[in-house]
């Protein structure tokens, strides 16, 4: 029997539009899951496993694992729209042609592409504009609340040393039988029932990965819990300690976390080697432009500076007195070591086309008009700089793991759904 509520949502959503009844698979608070939008994401999600050659799970269990994963998309989606996230057409434009940059095509090659694979280009853009909307609205809400202190820092650091992990890269598979919030002795006896079934069916022999697909609860269920290479410090804490104590092939028992409980498997570990970065030293003169100096004005004095450095003046002292750049005119034009992504675009491409010693025609950036000069090249060891940004990400990575899974069962428990999967089925 349909309840009353149910017939007033479905009214809500379907007043402007007619939706047969027994095409609704859920209805999660004011919108609904339509069988043909389950059945495109599963179609999604076979194609992908046959491309990656792994084992087909059971229907039932991946019907459950996409309807799960449309209703945590809808969810947010909804917050997004109350709270005015949007991404307009230019926006969703400029990310389409990146991606199509990023595949080696223009726009329209990779847009024929699509239509070749049998996909519909507007119902692409429109699922590319719901993940950057998703995405924007999780940095909001959770990426962006996250902050590391310098103790964080320092401590990670010398847990990295101590453990002597900082050189580990790790794959590793996942399986999560999920807890709710507060939940009652008989949820976690249940879960944990749940979990030994798991183990006993890998102990007879199962795939891990088509049991994550059929089993888990995790974000990377579909993926058959996969987590591909990463520093072993960029893994939550709970799972490095237990990954620490793996072979590879080796699958671990069954551990419990607030989040339920959890078996990870170490497929591969890898060395990190040391961090080498390409460095250039630079001096220059820059010549400011503004309403008393136009663009041409400063080309011409700055003509004017180079001809007296090719006929012998010293670049430091002209630096010193001619140059709108205040800090590193003291230092003689000096910019010291900079690596590639330190300066703007332009300046970097002037600079990256000297050799040593020469130095450059006048050219123009946002800043100015500029001369530089390419003192000397390097290649640094930056392992301890890098390390220390790399400890920063990680922080924030495992922060935000966590806090993004609090937050999305929070969203789940606070909102009303209801399946009506059973009833097409």
């Amino acid at each position: 029997m349909v309840t009353g509520l149910f017939m007033q949502t479905v009214h809500a959503i379907t007043q402007s539009r007619v939706i047969p009844l027994d095409s609704i698979v859920a209805v999660v608070n004011e919108d609904v899951i339509l069988k043909n939008e389950l059945n495109e994401y599963l179609n999604t999600v076979v194609n992908q496993l046959r491309a990656q050659n792994a084992a087909m799970p059971e229907m039932g269990a991946l019907v459950k694992q996409g309807l799960d994963r449309l209703i945590l998309r809808s969810l947010q989606l909804q917050r997004a729209k109350k709270t005015g996230i949007q991404v307009d057409d230019g926006a969703l434009n400029r990310s389409i042609q990146g991606i199509a940059r990023k595949n080696g095509m223009s726009l329209q090659q990779f847009r024929n592409a699509l239509v070749a694979d049998n996909i519909n280009y507007e119902s692409f853009r429109e699922e590319i504009r719901a993940e950057i909307i998703i995405s924007r609205l999780q940095n909001r809400d959770v990426v962006n609340r996250i902050n590391v202190s310098e103790q964080e820092i320092e401590d990670y650091l010398v847990r990295e040393k101590d453990s002597g992990t900082q050189k580990k890269l790790v794959k590793f598979s996942h399986i999560l039988i999920s807890l709710p919030d507060a939940a009652t002795p008989k949820q976690i006896d249940a879960a944990r029932a749940k979990a030994d079934e798991v183990v006993q069916m890998l102990g007879d022999g199962a795939d891990f990965a088509q049991t994550a697909i059929t089993h888990s609860d995790g974000q990377k269920a579909l993926e058959g819990g996969l987590y591909n290479f990463r520093p072993l410090t960029q893994v939550p804490p709970l799972f490095s300690k237990v990954i620490n104590s793996l072979k590879p092939g080796e699958t671990s028992d069954v551990f419990r976390s607030p989040y339920g409980f959890h078996l990870l498997k170490l497929e591969q570990i890898k060395g990190q080697e040391k961090h080498i970065v390409a460095q250039t030293k630079l001096r220059h003169i820059l010549i400011k432009t503004s309403a008393l100096i136009s663009s041409e004005d400063a080309k011409t004095r700055l003509d004017q500076l180079y001809t007296r450095i090719h006929g012998g003046d010293d670049f430091a002292t002209l630096a010193r007195s001619h140059s709108d750049d205040t800090l590193s005119a003291k230092e003689g034009g000096e910019l010291g070591w900079v690596g590639q992504g330190d300066m703007v675009p332009a300046f970097e491409q002037v600079y990256l086309g000297l050799s040593e010693g020469e130095i450059s025609t006048p050219f123009k950036t946002r800043f100015g008009w500029h001369i530089v000069q390419v003192l000397e090249r390097r290649q640094h060891d930056d392992t301890a700089k890098f390390r220390r940004a790399k400890a920063v990400n990680n922080i924030k990575k495992q922060k935000t793991t966590e806090e993004l899974q609090t937050w999305l069962r929070k969203l789940r428990d606070e909102a009303y759904v209801e399946y009506r999967l059973d009833k097409q089925l």
